[in-house]
């Protein structure tokens, strides 16, 4: 990916330098991945690979190939982990570059963690070690999901 499509002030951006062992998969348009500071057990990332701020603010490529990303990782993620639902987040506001949170949502999650508190968790829940184990086997699951072995880093 060029570094002239990123912002230095962008932590989103700043996960182009995610080592590999973080992420389940990296095209040329969008990456899924761990990222730190969310490091609740099967939570990952989303992004569209160059600065973009909103939804409104993909070309039409990275539009086009959104959803494919969005449901298979999605897919990926709730076969690993097992969970009765994976939520789908977009805020932008914190980070202002085009991103989802995918959080998968166990049963062991209390009614009041549910739907958009689900975010507590990040307080709650962190475990930077089991997050990391479960890498692997989502990016095993997302290459078969999405029928392609999905390249890390683009050739």
């Amino acid at each position: 990916m060029n570094p002239s499509h990123h912002q230095a002030d962008c932590s989103m951006c700043g996960l182009e330098q995610n080592e590999d062992r973080a992420v389940v998969f990296r095209d040329p348009l969008w990456s899924g991945e761990r990222v730190p500071g969310y490091d609740v057990p099967g939570w990952f990332v989303l992004r569209v690979r160059r600065h973009a701020e909103r939804i409104t603010g993909l070309d039409e490529a990275e539009l086009a190939a959104f959803g494919r990303r969005a449901r298979d990782l999605v897919a990926a993620v709730t076969e690993v982990t097992g969970a009765p639902a994976t939520y789908l987040m977009v805020f932008g506001e914190n980070h202002p570059h085009f991103h989802v949170l995918v959080t998968p949502r166990g049963e062991d999650v209390p009614a009041d963690r549910r739907s958009g508190n689900i975010l507590r968790l990040v307080a709650e829940r962190a475990d930077p070690e089991s997050a990391a184990r479960l890498v692997p086997e989502v990016r095993r699951a997302y290459e078969r999901l999405a029928g392609t072995a999905a390249p890390t880093r683009p050739a």
